[in-house]
């Protein structure tokens, strides 16, 4: 049996990854100030409430929610301003599969990443 190489793990793990993602960034309608709890199906473990104003806990929040989110998580927690903003940054934060099917959605996010 022939090994598989990390990038095709990475891409068959996420390949279903994209039918969760939303059809348009416009439908990301999070919050964008305040303290946010996610719930424990996103934060098991460890910091489960984050203050927006912190970019540094808004980023930590993004990427938790980015890694272990669906569709409602998405629509529910994130923001299209905020993460277009941050996805410069947010993208160094995750793994080649989610962050190749995000920038794959939404070519967005592509220049962004470029910036």
């Amino acid at each position: 049996m022939a090994e598989e190489t990390p990038a095709a793990v990475a891409s068959s793990r996420w390949a279903r990854a994209a039918d969760q993602l939303p059809h348009d960034l416009a439908e990301l309608a999070g919050p964008v100030q305040g303290a946010v709890t996610l719930p424990l199906h996103l934060a098991w473990s460890g910091l489960r409430t984050f203050d927006l104003s912190d970019e540094k806990l808004l980023l930590g929040m993004y990427r938790i929610v980015l890694l272990n989110g669906h569709r409602e998580d998405y629509t529910h927690y994130l923001d299209a301003t905020l993460l277009v903003d941050h996805w410069p940054v947010l993208r160094k934060m995750l793994g080649r599969g989610v962050r190749g099917v995000w920038e794959e959605r939404f070519p967005r996010l592509r220049p962004a990443a470029a910036a």
